[in-house]
């Protein structure tokens, strides 16, 4: 573990992270890191407007919102104020561990986004209150359980980005004398829609390859910007609507209506919560080695709590919970730069961003096969992540491993390979029964306890240390 002797620090340009830089030489490493986290933080906004059917306006609302709220919570994490903020070099951003339950919420008529922005809004409060019981909460997710938890977030996003890059939905709903029936989605795998997906997938490759430094660090965002040239020449991407955006508008509270405060929908996002306040404490306790303070349980709970906060605020302002982002560590890795002004510069730049509709229905327009090359990168990243933390096991000694993690993700993956498997439970369970996420997790916690019990206080930590350079 490195201590805080300024000698033993790592090398790099900053020489702390409380360390104050020149205004432009800042301004320029916080465009960097919002550059690294720009795909993923407007990915979960355009991912959900899409399953539940949103215009595009109301896409690129919530785009704007996403980014306003995630400003403000990074800048609540960088800087910090009473209890709330680790007050280190990070980045917030919606988590994707979120995505699946909140649309299982969303695609239910009886809850909707009321529903959503109701259970955010109290998992966040749920988070804020679990922050300093982390400690202990943590022998109960081992790197078993959260390596298994995060490869079946990846598995089940990945229909999305198939989906994505045939162009759409395999089937649509349509009205035939007032019955809704499904029918066949006449441009659903168009050639010339897989063949931009395609583009943007070699395209990535292309990048990461032969890239350096912050091109290879931004390979995903340079991949859908060539997505968008591609299709912009060949005549396949539309911004209708954009002459009626305005160039600058407020985010208000809750533009979607008054939350909802339901039961089931509660439960499933609390689950996340946990989740996310797992991944986070051992993304800290990383980036405390990388910049060489040391996270106690004090910092640990400043940050973790500060995790619920964002929830809450991404609650209030139309959008959705909020995580420390992990590839935003590996850029302080890369850089060497451990300043926190410069996350908290980045903070700044979200919330102008935010400012401005016609950027967000700008990207609102990306075309869905775009985004599919792209998804196919992310969405295969947080499966390779689990699947590396699951590489940490050592399966000789811990020799149930195999079965917690094979039921796991069974169980998990019924709702996206079967999802009328539980079309005969009540309503009220679909928040549950219909997420791949919640099932798994429960699954795999469950299966732990049973075959491992709860592992010790330092175990874990060491554990959780040791493994997290994750996904959000």
């Amino acid at each position: 573990m490195l201590s805080n002797d300024k000698k033993k620090t790592p090398a790099g340009d900053g020489e702390g992270v409380d360390q104050k830089l020149p205004l432009m030489r800042c301004g320029a490493l916080s465009l960097q890191h919002v550059l690294v986290m720009y795909a993923g933080t407007v990915a979960v906004p355009l991912i959900v407007g899409g399953a539940l059917g949103l215009s595009k306006a109301d896409i690129a609302f919530l785009i704007n919102a996403d980014l306003l709220a995630a400003g403000i919570a990074t800048l609540v994490q960088a800087i910090g104020f009473w209890r709330f903020g680790i007050r280190m070099p990070v980045m917030m951003g919606v988590t994707f561990a979120a995505v699946g339950p909140m649309i299982a919420i969303g695609i239910d008529p009886s809850l909707g986004l009321p529903a959503i922005y109701g259970a955010t809004i109290v998992a966040g409060l749920f988070g804020i209150a679990l922050a300093p019981l982390m400690g202990r909460v943590l022998g109960v997710f081992p790197p078993l359980v959260t390596g298994t938890v995060i490869t079946l977030i990846g598995v089940s996003l990945m229909v999305v980005a198939i989906h994505w890059a045939a162009g759409g939905q395999p089937t649509s709903t349509r009205s035939i004398e007032g019955v809704a029936h499904a029918v066949a989605n006449p441009a659903y795998g168009e050639p010339v829609n897989l063949a931009i997906a395609a583009a943007v997938l070699a395209a990535i490759v292309a990048i990461t390859r032969f890239g350096k430094g912050l091109i290879a660090n931004i390979a995903v965002l340079l991949g859908i910007v060539f997505g968008v040239l591609l299709s912009l020449a060949l005549g396949r991407m539309q911004f209708d609507g954009l002459e009626e955006a305005s160039w600058m508008a407020v985010t208000t509270p809750f533009h979607f209506g008054l939350p909802r405060f339901e039961l089931t929908a509660i439960a499933s996002m609390c689950i996340v919560m946990l989740i996310t306040l797992v991944e986070s404490t051992g993304m800290f306790l990383a980036l405390g080695e990388i910049t060489g303070r040391k996270v106690d349980t004090d910092a640990l709970s400043r940050g973790l709590r500060a995790d619920g906060l964002g929830t809450v605020i991404g609650g209030v302002f139309n959008t959705f919970p909020y995580t420390s982002f992990s590839q935003n560590v590996g850029l302080v890795t890369v850089t060497g730069v451990r300043s926190r002004y410069v996350a908290a510069g980045g903070g700044v730049l979200l919330i102008a961003l935010a400012l401005f509709p016609k950027v967000a229905h700008v990207v609102a327009s990306v075309p869905s096969f775009v985004l599919g090359g792209a998804g196919i990168v992310m969405f295969g990243m947080v499966a390779a992540t689990g699947i590396r933390i699951l590489g940490s096991i050592d399966y000789a000694r811990e020799r149930h491993a195999l079965y917690v993690i094979a039921i796991s993700v069974g169980l998990g993956l019924i709702p996206t390979l079967s999802p009328n498997f539980f079309q005969h439970f009540p309503a009220w369970t679909h928040p549950l029964t219909h997420s791949g996420i919640v099932l798994g997790t429960v699954a795999a916690v469950l299966l732990n306890l049973f075959y491992n019990g709860v592992q010790s206080r330092e175990r874990s930590f060491t554990l959780a240390a040791r493994t997290s350079h994750g996904t959000e």
